[in-house]
């Protein structure tokens, strides 16, 4: 038997952990790694937080799962937290990102078609998109490596160029049922959408009765340094989707929506077996109890300006490898110069300097910290970062 018992589709690395602190992975043989992944901006308060920790113990000793047959005390009193700090009017639980999305999906279908606008179906997705990897998401972008081999897939998406608002606009058709757009791209290559992008769909969905919905899921929950992205941009959309950081490890996702965008969503129309289960619920507490706390915010603001300063300090000083800045708060990335080099230096990075980050698109590597760093992480990741590049450069050159 050739095959491995996991299913081979990740390249999985050296690095096996087997512990976390704070900031900070173990692997099997003591080796210590500066987290600046953080499960791909995951684990929102670090590893082994306290009172994450804590809530999942005494809620697992209490109650795990009841089917969503049943009234849900904990579903409803963390829903009704999450629409007090957002635009929303209802949220439903899920179990990933994804799953967030397809409910997404499915909201703004069903909006139209109880609208008495059923061939209003199709969605104007944007190029560079990551929304998950379902057949659904991966209808939704135009990457050929999600997509190689999964043909046919599902109708129903238009693709534009990311902060094109004159080409987003051009696409609206009779059978335009809104935009789903990443408000900062994450795995695309960390490009914030411009003011007047994010702006001018708001504007087109408001006068061709359609939906904005948001793709939070990575920029979401605290990470570039407001609650939720879209803030930054003076406006709210439809429908939201959000994950990752939600429950700070433990898989959680929500698709949150206004009550005029959720119309069509009643009672047979969507479901989940494990969505919002007790245990979830708990984990998206004590998250918000955290999060919530005053000053939190206002720590990643500083955290993310502290970063990027140090970066722009950084950059002149290896001016043959990096080139710009990219990103918001504590989701920020660096684009390199050579074509096609940004996964050869992470796994530089990882291997002989113990930083972790991730690779993104258009030769981006992402730096994606747990929201409670401090100066001294952030002085280790530069002193690490630093040699890396010392290092990376000369083995190149």
């Amino acid at each position: 038997m050739t095959i491995t018992p996991l299913m081979p589709v990740y390249p999985r690395c050296g690095v096996r952990p087997v512990r976390g602190e704070g900031c900070y992975l173990y692997g099997e043989r003591g080796e210590q790694y500066l987290d600046f992944a953080a499960g791909i901006a995951v684990n929102a308060l670090g590893h082994g937080h306290p009172h994450l920790t804590k809530a999942i113990q005494q809620q697992a000793a209490t109650l795990m799962h009841v089917s969503n047959l049943y009234g849900s005390p904990q579903g409803e009193a963390l829903a009704q937290r999450i629409v007090d700090n957002s635009f929303a009017d209802t949220v439903f639980f899920t179990n990933s990102g994804v799953e967030a999305i397809e409910c997404a999906i499915k909201t703004a279908r069903r909006y139209h078609y109880v609208g008495g606008n059923p061939k209003r179906h199709k969605l104007i997705t944007f190029k560079n998109a990551f929304h998950g990897r379902s057949i659904g998401a991966i209808s939704a972008t135009d990457q050929p490596k999600m997509r190689d081999g999964f043909e046919p897939l599902l109708p129903g998406f238009d693709y534009v160029k990311f902060n094109d608002l004159e080409g987003a606009l051009a696409a609206i058709d009779d059978e335009t049922a809104g935009f789903l757009v990443e408000t900062v791209q994450g795995e695309g290559g960390m490009t914030a959408g411009t003011p007047e992008f994010i702006r001018g769909l708001r504007k087109a969905c408001d006068e061709h009765g359609l939906l904005l919905i948001l793709d939070e899921i990575q920029c979401g929950y605290g990470r570039t340094g407001k609650m939720w992205a879209y803030e930054h941009y003076g406006i709210t959309p439809d429908i939201l989707t959000a994950a990752k950081g939600i429950g700070g490890g433990f898989p959680l996702g929500a698709c949150l929506a206004t009550e005029e965008a959720a119309k069509g969503m009643v009672i047979g129309t969507h479901g989940s077996t494990y969505g919002g289960n007790p245990l979830g619920m708990a984990a998206g507490q004590a998250i918000l109890d955290v999060m919530l706390e005053p000053g939190f915010l206002e720590h990643v603001v500083k955290m993310g300006d502290r970063l990027r300063q140090a970066f722009e300090q950084l950059i002149p000083n290896h001016d043959h490898l990096f080139e710009e800045i990219r990103g918001k708060g504590l989701m920020l990335g660096i684009k390199m110069k050579e074509p096609a080099v940004s996964r050869d230096f992470v796994a530089h990075l990882r291997d002989n300097h113990g930083l972790l980050t991730v690779a993104a698109g258009e030769n981006v590597f992402r730096v994606l910290p747990p929201l409670v760093i401090g100066e001294e992480h952030i002085a280790e990741c530069i002193e690490r970062l630093s040699e890396g590049a010392r290092t990376y450069g000369a083995s190149v050159e």
